[in-house]
């Protein structure tokens, strides 16, 4: 490809052109690009040109830098673990759910605090109101894949049961004891993909540019109020996430399957 032709900003230029040699297969997932010496005479450009192209291009998610090695184009690599999102009961009245394979990394931390604007709304409460807390990394036996896994649980869900004393209980156990205590369960669960804040990215030991994927559920009992809330945070690019959907009745609810 000859000199790259002007006006505009000419870093965006050379990342446009050197992204469109990687969509065309000149670059091939995984190989190296050209090094800075060899960018600068190909688009006859400076250096600080060609590193600010291929700054943007790592910021896209198009290359990753290994130091002393050079930039490489990242191949579209697929998940390498299913997450099943998915809850079961037994006749016995004991619940399992898709969580249940994950190993605790250390011990989960247990800590008092309150509703946010967030989570409020999906606890179906003020701001400020009083929670245990929860937090637990999870980690997959068989790839290594790390997951952030965080219970709240209302001091008014808490009252007169064993979560009093023991917040840090599974929270396949947990639904056991509210259904126990008279909750006819269902659950409600929104999933969105965002960039991790910075502890998130250290403790998942993730790339500058992977997205994580983060879930929500919230466990409702009887009319339908509130009485949990967990979330569920990992890699983007080393998880994926599946739901099993069947047909139920018209208010739409997922319930436990026997």
């Amino acid at each position: 490809m000859g000199e790259i032709q002007r006006p505009g900003a000419l870093y965006k230029q050379v990342a446009a052109a050197i992204r469109d040699a990687i969509a065309s297969g000149e670059f091939p997932p995984g190989a190296p690009l050209p090094s800075e010496a060899q960018l600068i005479a190909r688009y006859r450009v400076s250096r600080p040109t060609v590193r600010n192209a291929i700054a943007a291009l790592r910021t896209e998610g198009l290359i990753e830098v290994i130091h002393g090695k050079g930039s490489f184009v990242r191949g579209a690599q697929a998940p390498v673990l299913t997450v099943a999102r998915t809850i079961s009961r037994d006749n016995a009245g004991n619940f399992t759910t898709g969580q249940d394979a994950w190993k605790p990394a250390e011990e989960p931390t247990v800590y008092r605090t309150k509703t946010t604007v967030t989570t409020g709304a999906l606890l179906a409460l003020g701001e400020g109101e009083a929670l245990f807390g929860v937090d637990r990394l999870l980690t997959d036996p068989t790839t290594g894949t790390r997951a952030l896994h965080r219970t709240l649980i209302p001091f008014a869900t808490a009252e007169g049961t064993a979560l009093a004393e023991h917040p840090d209980t599974e929270p396949a156990q947990i639904y056991a004891l509210l259904a126990e205590a008279g909750h006819d369960l269902s659950w409600a669960e929104t999933t969105r993909a965002r960039m991790p804040l910075p502890d998130e990215r250290a403790t998942l030991q993730l790339a500058d540019v992977v997205p994580v994927i983060h879930t929500t559920r919230t466990t409702l009992g009887r009319d339908g109020r509130p009485l949990i809330l967990e979330e569920l945070t990992a890699s983007g690019d080393r998880a994926q996430l599946t739901y099993r959907i069947t047909a139920n009745n018209s208010s739409n609810r997922a319930q436990p399957t026997a």
